[in-house]
């Protein structure tokens, strides 16, 4: 390894640990009555709310972390400040110098990265697949992003959005004709992901509980926050459940519950699509991440959500809870009933709440709308 490949190695941990650090140790409760300078200090102590229906009808107590209450609408916020504050700490972008962050994502990290990068002085270049939902587009547009649709692809095809992403800013990192620098997200590897629920999503969740959960439960996409937040209540305390929620025709459920990654819509000439067969976003792969990985050895189960379960998951948390979710919202909660049935009564669960319905109207919704209204929870889950 040459001298330059050494330093700038030590400027990447020093800069992630200093990002770390910076989080951890700032207040976890936000003051709403002093100004903020920009959006970014918007990020972050996001509301808990009791999901009355579920807690009710199952006999446990069922919150959800409202990640979607962030200013650009989703938990990804978080990530994509941790990722920006790293590279300006490291010189790797510099606002007004016209530096362009490249991500692949399919949409809501994309959206946090546009807005941030509008805030911050930087250009968000999102590639992303090409069947991502109308409302996720129109947010990009919005923001200016720019936008580079590619076909859904396995992450071994050079042209997947991650892919992509990476190959545009090298380019233009490489290229001598502008003093442009151009940045590789990189979210699902980048440790600046799992870190930062690890230093501020974990703590205000257990915060807010009043140190007292039985079960966490979230999906994974990129793994960031079920690997940070796991790891923080491994801190804390040795009670605490965390589980898995995935959506059909992603491997990460037998990946934990029997250390493969496989499913059975794998099956030559059995798969829909590329990446995960299943019309959730934003959670479930047939690969595991290096943010994953951080905290697969905290996770302690896993349950399984159809398309169908959380289709009516959705319509059932809007008629009687006023709750306008996403689609991994709705795994997660589907799946935070299921394991209250054998948890023992009384039982404190909390879910991530990722995103709102509003960008999921044109895909998931569409179908969610078709739901009775009326419909109960046993014809949920069934």
């Amino acid at each position: 390894m040459s001298a330059k490949s050494v330093l700038y190695a030590l400027a990447l941990i020093i800069g992630s640990s200093y990002v770390t650090y910076t989080i951890v140790n700032s207040s976890p409760q936000k003051d709403t009555s002093k100004k903020k300078k920009n959006v970014a200090d918007l990020i972050g102590n996001t509301p808990m709310v009791h999901i009355a229906s579920l807690s009710k009808q199952t006999g446990c107590e069922i919150y959800a972390k409202l990640e979607m209450a962030n200013p650009g609408g989703s938990a990804k916020d978080r990530v994509a400040l941790s990722v920006i504050r790293h590279f300006e700490n490291i010189g790797e972008l510099v606002p007004g110098r016209g530096d362009v962050l490249f991500e692949g994502t399919s949409g809501s990290t994309g959206i946090s990265f546009a807005m941030l990068c509008n805030a911050l002085g930087y250009t968000a270049h999102i590639c992303l697949p090409d069947d991502t939902s109308n409302e996720k587009l129109q947010l990009l547009e919005s923001y200016g992003a720019e936008i580079e649709k590619v076909k859904p692809a396995s992450i071994v095809d050079p042209n997947q959005y991650v892919n992509a992403a990476r190959k545009g800013a090298l380019q233009l990192k490489n290229d001598k004709t502008t003093a442009s620098n151009g940045v590789f997200a990189d979210q699902f590897e980048n440790d600046n992901n799992w870190r930062a629920h690890y230093a501020a999503t974990g703590p205000e969740i257990w915060e807010q509980m009043d140190h007292d959960i039985d079960y966490f439960v979230t999906g994974s996409g990129t793994g960031g926050t079920i690997a940070g937040c796991s790891r923080f209540f491994r801190t804390v305390s040795n009670k605490i459940k965390v589980v898995l929620a995935d959506p059909q025709g992603s491997g990460m459920y037998n990946r934990v519950k029997y250390g493969v990654m496989y499913d059975g819509v794998e099956k030559e000439g059995t798969r829909r699509r590329h990446q995960v067969d299943t019309i959730i976003e934003g959670i479930g792969l047939n690969r595991v991440t290096h943010n994953f990985l951080q905290g697969e050895h905290c996770i302690d189960d896993a349950v399984r959500v159809t398309d169908e379960q959380a289709v009516r998951m959705a319509r059932f948390l809007s008629s009687n809870d006023g709750l306008f979710v996403g689609s991994s919202s709705s795994i997660n909660a589907v799946a935070a009933v299921k394991i209250a049935k054998t948890a023992k009564k009384g039982s404190k669960i909390v879910i991530i709440a990722c995103d709102s319905g509003t960008r999921h109207l044109s895909k998931f919704w569409k179908h969610a709308l078709e739901v009775d209204r009326n419909i109960t929870l046993g014809e949920v889950i069934q």
